[in-house]
């Protein structure tokens, strides 16, 4: 598939301006400090590569952190918050069920620091989130989303730090939100707003309904409309923007064990060809330094590598490697572990092409959405469900 690169400005996010239109998006247990570092200096190259070196790339998000764990200061939700010192701007997303806790985490951000830019959860599909009335299932209910966004941006504003709002479509097909929350989020003076073109009830299943993303862009007009869902390569995020219009592209799954589509994003939208085809032995030295930084990122070397070894089978897709040497390497305990099982491969295997493109990371199957008790009788919340949403926060942990 060959596309021209569409021309777009570069994206403004309240005062940052990023010259590739892309933003990492947020993923649980992948996005911390280690894997945004990887993906930057890729997109850096993209730039490098097309001639437009010294730029901001592209914006990397932290993984989801909750609002109240936050304000509590845990442990974890701590080291999530970190960020390298060249890194910026510095990307926070929160997930939140509550205006008074979101806006005192935005405080807390602001006041110690630590943000430059801070995304809010309205799409996450699990169970455990949606259960409680959070996640994807928050924006049914019209005015706690709106307070949630309205909280967020007062405590934010002052400092210059803009919050975004990422969602999805809606609960399910009948019930749908992102253009009543579009609009909201455009009211309350949002910078940006970012739709995955899935209902909660599709999880990561079927096909992203690019149309949506047409659909927001044509309603929500003063701000940055961006689109996520099934962007596997540059060539598949040019695609979007052309049939869309949306004025920027969120990638998720895509770069799973591939922290080089970055460079291939800046350069495709810096108007460059230029695409990174590894061989097994770069890949393996990708993946090595990834094990590295996760292990400097926890602070132990074992805590690294049982954390790097999710992310095995997503770097060696496509290559020769033979089932009982993936099995090895998925339960490395140290770095000399892996670097004897890296020695025993074939190193000198070209990129395989087709067979390590497309889809990564497991895409489920559709669901009925677990939500609150009669949480589609309304839009507004009652007492019940207040109680349910009030509780939301504590079946998520960290992020």
């Amino acid at each position: 598939m060959t596309i021209t690169a569409p021309v777009l400005p570069p994206l403004q996010i309240g005062p940052h301006t990023i010259d590739s239109p892309v933003v990492l998006a947020p993923m649980a247990g992948i996005t911390n400090r280690a894997f945004r570092r990887l993906c930057r200096e890729y997109g850096q190259e993209g730039l490098a590569a097309a001639g437009s070196a010294g730029g901001s790339d592209c914006l990397y998000v932290s993984e989801m952190i909750t609002s109240r764990a936050l304000v509590e200061r845990t442990p974890i939700s701590m080291k999530l918050i970190e960020h390298e010192a060249g890194e910026s701007p510095r990307s926070i997303q929160l997930y939140a069920v509550d205006p008074a806790t979101v806006g005192a985490a935005v405080r807390m951000l602001v006041e110690e620091d630590r943000a430059d830019h801070v995304d809010l959860n309205f799409g996450c599909p699990v169970p455990k989130v949606t259960r409680k009335g959070g996640g994807a299932a928050l924006p049914w209910k019209t005015e706690l989303f709106r307070g949630i966004v309205r909280e967020a941006v007062r405590e934010a504003t002052p400092a210059g730090v803009p919050v975004t709002v990422k969602m999805r479509v809606g609960i399910d097909a009948d019930h749908e939100t992102f253009l009543d929350a579009g609009r909201i989020a455009e009211d309350e003076g949002v910078a940006a707003v970012a739709l995955h073109a899935r209902t909660a009830a599709q999880a990561y299943s079927g096909q992203a309904d690019w149309s949506r993303i047409a659909e927001l862009k044509a309603a929500v007009t003063s701000i940055p409309v961006l689109g996520n869902g099934d962007i596997w390569s540059a060539e598949d995020a040019l695609a979007m923007v052309e049939r869309t219009g949306c004025d920027g592209v969120v990638v998720g799954r895509g770069c799973l064990g591939r922290p080089w589509l970055f460079t291939d994003l800046a350069a495709a939208f810096a108007g460059s060809s230029v695409r990174v085809e590894p061989t097994l032995r770069e890949v393996c030295r990708v993946l090595r330094r990834h094990a590295e930084l996760l292990a400097d990122f926890h602070g132990d070397e074992g805590h690294g590598c049982r954390d790097i070894r999710k992310h095995i089978a997503w770097y060696t897709k496509g290559f020769r490697v033979g089932g009982q040497l993936r099995h090895q390497l998925g339960l490395v305990h140290t770095l000399a572990d892996l670097d004897r099982l890296i020695d025993s491969l074939d190193l000198d295997q070209p990129w395989p092409g087709e067979a390590a493109e497309g889809q990564r990371g497991r895409a489920g199957s559709p669901r009925v959405v677990a939500l609150p008790d009669r949480w589609l009788e309304g839009r507004r919340l009652d007492g019940d469900q207040q109680a349910a949403v009030a509780h939301a926060e504590l079946s998520v942990s960290g992020g």
